[in-house]
């Protein structure tokens, strides 16, 4: 293997809790429930799968279907699918819901798992180009910048700028192509299978990692620096 794509979140990164973004919006907005009503509102929250990143949705409501089938695709398409889900659940502003969107796109928001940043410095020193393929609405590259993994991140891939989704080939592609890595010798790293298994077709290796809260996966990106080789160069960050 000379490169590496990762998927973001679940994989390097993970979304806080629902209950944490909650009283996050909440105190930004001076406004306040007791703790019984945030409880249960972050319940409600998480079953309609209104956190990106988070759980998702117990039921998807019909007349959001089509949107959440598509919502990588563009930021207008994922802003919709998601703040469509939120509104299913009364706040005591409407204005939260958009609010509530906001807030997941900050840096704040995500904690890298422990072992992202060792596995990451580790593929630049030995010159092994890293990509970042997400299925995602926004620009994630404050996020990185934020936490100060930026600088091992070669390229970013991301559906809402290509008009195209995982496990469409055509995103792997990109990312191989922008690397200067043919396919077979590209490592995929992700926790979806459906999603990230699709790199397979383009003829990439695929390994996965389980998405699971930060405390619980310490090292779990480990193994990826046993299956890459060692090509001895480095592509220029884009």
């Amino acid at each position: 293997m000379r490169a590496v794509l990762f998927d973001f979140s679940g994989t390097l990164f993970r979304v806080e809790s629902t209950e944490s973004w909650l009283r996050a919006v909440l105190a930004e907005a001076a406004l306040t429930l007791t703790e019984p009503e945030l409880t249960e509102t972050a319940r409600a929250l998480e079953a309609a799968g209104a956190l990106p990143g988070g759980a998702t949705p117990a039921r998807l409501p019909e007349d959001l279907a089509e949107v959440w089938a598509v919502r990588d695709e563009s930021a207008e398409l994922h802003r919709a699918a998601y703040t469509g889900l939120s509104r299913r659940v009364p706040l005591p502003d409407p204005g939260l819901h958009d609010a509530l969107y906001e807030r997941h796109m900050s840096p704040a928001a995500w904690s890298p798992y422990p072992d992202t940043a060792e596995v990451l410095r580790t593929l630049k020193e030995r010159g092994v180009p890293v990509a970042v393929v997400s299925n995602i609405g926004w620009d994630l590259r404050p996020v990185f910048r934020a936490h100060g993994l930026d600088a091992y991140v070669d390229a970013y891939v991301l559906s809402y700028e290509h008009g195209v989704q995982k496990p469409d080939p055509r995103l792997f592609s990109v990312a191989c192509e922008t690397l200067g890595t043919p396919p077979a010798k590209a490592l995929m790293v992700g926790d979806s299978r459906p999603a990230d298994g699709g790199a397979a077709a383009l003829g990439c290796r695929v390994h996965f990692v389980d998405h699971l809260p930060v405390a619980e996966r310490p090292d779990a990106l480990l193994p990826v620096l046993d299956l890459v080789g060692r090509p001895g160069r480095a592509v220029q960050p884009r």
